[in-house]
């Protein structure tokens, strides 16, 4: 199988993935797959999972969203966040879960901004298990 470069940009980091075999993300329509050879694209990215492939061995992130641009030196992942599945901290995210479902209740937050957040702590909890 084909590998490619994967680089993954936040604003505090830039990490170096290496060659990999294969990578899915979470599109704004659904998720989608990015293999060697791919068409050039740039695609904007939800919040969800990112699962990566390297040598068949499968790995997750948990993102908040941002962007992918494939070309045909590399795939970049431009990221507001992620953390790798063996990071996040479980109990952390169930009480953001928490603070979120409490927040809905509330007359005076808004609701897009609670959505999100609670959209974000049920991708932790959900990578984390992976």
């Amino acid at each position: 199988m084909s590998s490619f470069q994967l680089e993954i940009v936040t604003p505090t980091k830039i990490s170096d993935e290496g060659h990999i075999d294969y990578v899915r993300c979470p599109g704004l329509d659904g998720y989608f797959g990015v293999m060697a050879n791919h068409r050039e694209a740039i695609i904007a990215l939800g919040i969800g999972e990112i699962k990566i492939t390297r040598n068949g061995k499968d790995h997750f992130l948990a993102t908040s969203g941002g962007f992918v641009e494939v070309t045909k030196e590399k795939v970049e992942l431009l990221l507001e966040t992620f953390e790798r599945a063996e990071e996040i901290d479980s109990s952390r995210a169930e009480s953001a879960l928490q603070r979120a479902q409490d927040r809905k209740h509330q007359k005076s937050i808004d609701d897009a901004r609670n959505d999100a957040s609670f959209l974000r702590a049920v991708n932790r909890l959900n990578v984390s298990k992976r």
